[in-house]
């Protein structure tokens, strides 16, 4: 059974740091990219960074808003995903889910997680 699990969410006070996992099971995930997005209160979804699957490179791409601030990265040994977060601001507050997408042929696979939420607050 296909599963992501993101943790690490909680509250953290402005220039603070987090640090979110995300655990695959069902799936390697280093044979997809793995992306973070983020839903804050009344807004859509947004696309926060991405890590390309190992067979196409395994590059990062990150929003601007995040750039310089998060950064994404890969455990295979332990088939996790994590996104380092820091200098948060309070607009980083959202519910930050963990997204497994692969494309072969004309099949897309997209996985997504429950959602693990962030508060940036004093």
């Amino acid at each position: 059974q296909v599963q992501l699990v993101e943790s690490g969410g909680g509250l953290v006070q402005p220039g603070g740091s987090l640090r979110l996992s995300c655990a695959a099971s069902g799936f390697t995930s280093s044979s997809y990219t793995m992306s973070w997005y983020r839903q804050a209160p009344g807004k859509e979804r947004e696309w926060v960074a991405s890590i390309f699957s190992l067979s196409q490179g395994g590059s990062t791409n990150y929003a601007d808003s995040v750039k310089g601030r998060f950064t994404i990265s890969r455990n295979n040994a332990k088939n996790t995903v994590n996104l380092e977060m820091n200098s948060l601001k309070a607009e980083d507050t959202a519910v930050y889910y963990c997204k497994a997408s692969r494309q072969r042929g004309s099949i897309n696979n997209n996985y997504w997680g429950q959602g693990t939420q962030v508060t940036v607050s004093s």
